[in-house]
C-alpha cells in the first residue's frame, strides 16, 4: 500500500522561557512537530502550512527539510511575518503561552495536494477552527476523507478560547464529523463539551465519530471504538518540559497506523493487539519528547525506530 501523509496546521518559532529566562528555541505548531518526528524516522511527511519569507521563515524552512519534511505545499508568504509563540513554563513544566502574529490578508496560497486512499491526514488545534482559512480547510479535509484517507483530528482546545467557545464549537464538531478518529485530551473534552470522564466523551462523540482515543496524561489512554473498549497505561516519568507531548502522541499513533498497514476500515473494527500497537507507539513518542526542550522526538529516539 503506497501512501503519504499530510499534516495541515499552523507552524510559528517557540521562544521557551523558564523562571523569566530564555531556555531553547524551536520551530514550531502542534502540526510541524508531528512531521518533523515523523520525518526523522523517514516517513513520507508534507507539512501544508505558511509562514513568512523572512529569517525566522528560513531558518523553519531550512530545518523542516533537513528533517525529511516536504515543505512543497507550504506558502512561504512575503506580506506579514512568521508567528511567535512566547512558552513560559511553570514548576510542573506546563507552558502557558503568548502568542505573536501578522499574517498577510490572503491566506494559506498553496495547490492543494492530490489525496488517495488510506493516504494520512492529521490536523487540528486552532489552525483548524481558523475563520480567515476555514473554507480551504474543510475542502480539503472532506475531499481526503470522500477519497478514503485516515483523518486524525486533534482539537488541542486552550482555554484562551473559552469566551468565544459557542460560535467555534459548531467547527470543533463539524471537524469530528469529517475524521476518522478524533484523539483529544481529558482537558480538550472537558472544555468543548464538559465532558469529565472517557465514558462522557465518549457519548458525545459517537453521535458524529466512531473512533476516540482519549489521553489522561498518568491515568493513561482510554479507546472507545463502535468495536472495541480499552485502556492502556503510560510509563510515570519527570518531564523536562511537556510542549510537544500531544503533538508527538499523534506523530507515533501515525507511524504504528503507517507502518502496520493499517486503513481506514480497519480503525473501527480492529480489537486490541493492534490497538496496543498504536497507543504504545504514541506513548513511546510522548514520553521521549517531555524529556527534554525539543518539540519532537530526539535523534537518538529516532535512530532506534528507522
Amino acid at each position: 500500500m503506497k501512501r503519504n501523509i499530510y499534516t495541515i496546521g499552523e507552524t510559528l518559532f517557540d521562544i521557551i522561557f523558564k523562571n523569566g529566562q530564555p531556555q531553547a528555541g524551536k520551530a514550531g505548531g502542534a502540526m510541524l512537530n508531528s512531521s518533523v518526528s515523523l520525518g526523522r524516522i523517514g516517513l513520507p511527511v508534507h507539512l501544508l502550512s505558511e509562514y513568512g519569507d523572512d529569517d525566522i521563515g528560513r531558518i523553519i524552512d531550512d530545518f523542516l527539510k533537513s528533517n525529511g519534511v516536504s515543505t512543497l505545499f507550504a506558502d512561504h508568504f512575503k506580506d506579514g511575518n512568521t508567528a511567535l509563540a512566547i512558552a513560559t513554563l511553570n514548576e510542573k513544566n506546563d507552558a502557558s503561552y503568548t502568542f505573536y502574529k501578522n499574517y498577510p490578508s490572503r491566506r494559506l496560497e498553496i495547490d492543494f495536494p492530490v489525496i488517495v486512499k488510506d493516504d494520512i491526514i492529521l490536523c487540528g488545534s486552532i489552525f483548524a477552527i481558523t475563520r480567515e482559512i476555514r473554507q480551504k480547510f474543510v475542502s480539503f479535509v472532506t475531499g481526503a476523507s470522500e477519497n478514503g484517507a485516515v483523518v486524525l483530528y486533534d482539537p488541542n482546545f486552550r482555554k484562551a478560547h473559552a469566551s468565544e467557545l459557542d460560535e467555534l464549537r459548531p467547527m470543533i464538531v463539524e471537524n469530528i464529523q469529517m475524521a476518522s478518529i478524533i484523539r483529544g485530551s481529558d482537558e480538550d473534552f472537558q472544555n468543548i463539551f464538559g465532558a469529565s470522564t472517557p465514558e462522557k466523551a465518549w457519548d458525545i462523540i459517537k453521535k458524529y465519530c466512531n473512533c476516540m482515543v482519549y489521553t489522561a496524561s498518568s491515568e493513561g489512554v482510554y479507546v472507545r471504538t463502535t468495536n472495541f473498549e480499552g485502556k492502556f497505561t503510560v510509563r510515570k516519568i519527570k518531564p523536562v518540559s511537556t510542549i510537544g507531548a500531544g503533538d508527538n502522541f499523534n506523530a507515533g499513533m501515525i507511524a504504528a497506523i503507517y507502518r502496520n498497514g493499517i486503513s481506514r476500515d480497519q480503525l473501527a473494527v480492529m480489537g486490541e493487539d493492534l490497538w496496543s500497537k498504536v497507543i504504545s507507539s504514541g506513548v513511546d513518542f510522548a514520553s521521549d519528547v517531555c524529556m527534554s526542550y525539543e518539540n519532537y522526538i530526539s535523534d537518538e529516539f529516532a535512530i532506534k525506530l528507522k
